[in-house]
Parts: structure tokens; sequence; C-alpha cells
């Protein structure tokens, strides 16, 4: 994957921080990138790929949107993730997640569809 392509994210913060690996889908980026033009700021990723080993990952028994590469967490508080949410909404994402309780706050972001077998579009809390 050619990540000159998303000059705003760099592959070591889609790695999988259990295996180190990176398969990021190129069209998610795409997308992923075209979010962080419209938002204007820094998007810090929290993560990115998983392995199908990632402690995460392993206790599920389906493949998730972390494992195709097609997800990530960004972490975004207060009115900037309500920002993020809208426009994510705006530029396709599909399952967007929303954790803004406690110290690790984040937005899910994935753009898996009824295709891929999962319920989409749907929006969530954790």
């Amino acid at each position: 994957m050619d990540w000159s392509n998303y000059p705003n994210f760099k592959p070591a913060e889609f790695a999988c921080k259990h295996t180190g690996e990176c398969q990021m889908n190129p069209g998610f980026m795409h997308r992923l990138q075209m979010l962080r033009n419209a938002y204007g700021k820094p998007m810090k990723i929290t993560s990115g790929y998983r392995h199908r080993s990632h402690p995460v990952e392993a206790k599920k028994t389906t493949t998730g949107a972390h494992t195709l590469g097609r997800a990530a967490d960004v972490a975004v508080t207060g009115a900037d993730a309500l920002r993020l949410v809208y426009l994510a909404h705006v530029h396709g994402f599909t399952g967007i997640g929303v954790n803004q309780k406690g110290s690790s706050r984040f937005i899910h972001l994935d753009d898996l569809t009824v295709a891929d077998n999962f319920p989409r579009p749907t929006i969530w809390s954790y």
C-alpha cells in the first residue's frame, strides 16, 4: 500500500499492537484521509489493524472490522467527538461506535456493509 496517498497518517499508527502487522484496506484509508481533510485537525489513532490473534479479536466468534483493516479508533472528546461523528456519517462511514466515558474516550469508525454480513449502517455506544 502506498502510504503517501494518506499524508496525515503513518503505518505505525495502525499497526497491530499484538503482532506489529499493518494490513489496512486502501479504500478505508482513502475514506479516512478524506474525513481527516474535512475535519481539519490531527486525528490520534488508538487502534487500527488487529490480527486475529490480538486478545480483543481472539475473544470474538466472527472477524471484526479491525481484522479486515477497515476500522480505526480515534481518540477524541467533547464537541470534537460530536463533529467527528457528524463528518464520519457524511463521508460514508457505516459503523460508528461512541465511547465517551472514563479516561479512554474514542470514536470507532468502520466502512463495513450489509454485503460484509454486518448490520449497517449502525451506531452504538460502549
